[in-house]
């Protein structure tokens, strides 16, 4: 899952990357409202942390015309947006979610409270409110960062984490190798990098052990496919 973070106090940006980039997020950060907007208009984001108040604009303003789609967002009207802001009054958080918010943090906050937000933020668009999202046989706890396949654990990078959660919220649809690299890796990421290909298929040869069924699928020149179950042999079923 990529983030972008919309906040001048550097320190903070700091802070976060680091407490995000530990929980396998990849992170774009602005420092002003004009940063945010290009970043927005350029990269793909399932969500934005935004601070209320910026050097050069407002961060509930922002967040009203991403939902009216005033201004040019590549994620589009839905993007998730949890505000950050150290104004915690009633009358302050009501318009803070009033302006499309989908979250209000007041500062200062724990880190590990803002990162369990932003998980239950981004639950709400995989699979309900669960922590667990299933597909198929593969089970993924988001809190713990744990995956099972069937009785096994699967021991994955945070990176292969990122992308199984990616296809996860996508079973059984074609996920090229630009949209995992818009939603999985940051700007800094060279395009030409053959990064998206090396972790697939590490990551399915995790998902693939003995004789488990393929179930992590690359589909020629169109990206990569996450089955939610077995599909059945046509020719065995003509014969049988």
């Amino acid at each position: 899952m990529r983030v972008l973070i919309v906040e001048d106090e550097e320190g903070l940006v700091s802070a976060l990357r680091i407490a995000l980039q530990r929980e396998g997020y990849a992170v774009d950060a602005a420092l002003t409202d004009f940063g945010a907007r290009e970043r927005l208009s350029v990269n793909e984001y399932d969500v934005a942390l935004v601070d209320v108040t910026l050097p050069d604009g407002d961060g509930l303003q922002l967040a009203r015309q991403v939902r009216d789609g005033a201004i040019e967002c590549r994620s589009g009207r839905d993007m998730r947006i949890v505000m950050l802001t150290a104004l915690g009054t009633l009358p302050d958080r009501v318009r803070g979610l009033d302006a499309g918010a989908d979250d209000y943090i007041v500062k200062p906050f724990a880190l590990a409270e803002l990162t369990a937000r932003l998980r239950a933020v981004l639950r709400r668009e995989v699979r309900g409110d669960s922590s667990s999202i299933r597909v198929g046989d593969i089970t993924m706890d988001t809190a713990r960062q744990i995956v099972h396949r069937g009785g096994r654990e699967v021991d994955l990078t945070l990176k292969e984490f990122a992308v199984l959660r990616f296809l996860m919220s996508r079973p059984d649809h074609v996920v090229s190798a630009e949209q995992l690299l818009e939603h999985v890796w940051d700007e800094h990421t060279d395009p030409f990098t053959q990064t998206v290909r090396v972790t697939v298929g590490t990551l399915r040869r995790k998902l693939t052990v003995d004789d488990e069924e393929q179930v992590l699928h690359t589909s020629v020149g169109r990206g990569y496919r996450l089955r939610s179950g077995i599909v059945p042999d046509r020719r065995s079923a003509r014969t049988s």
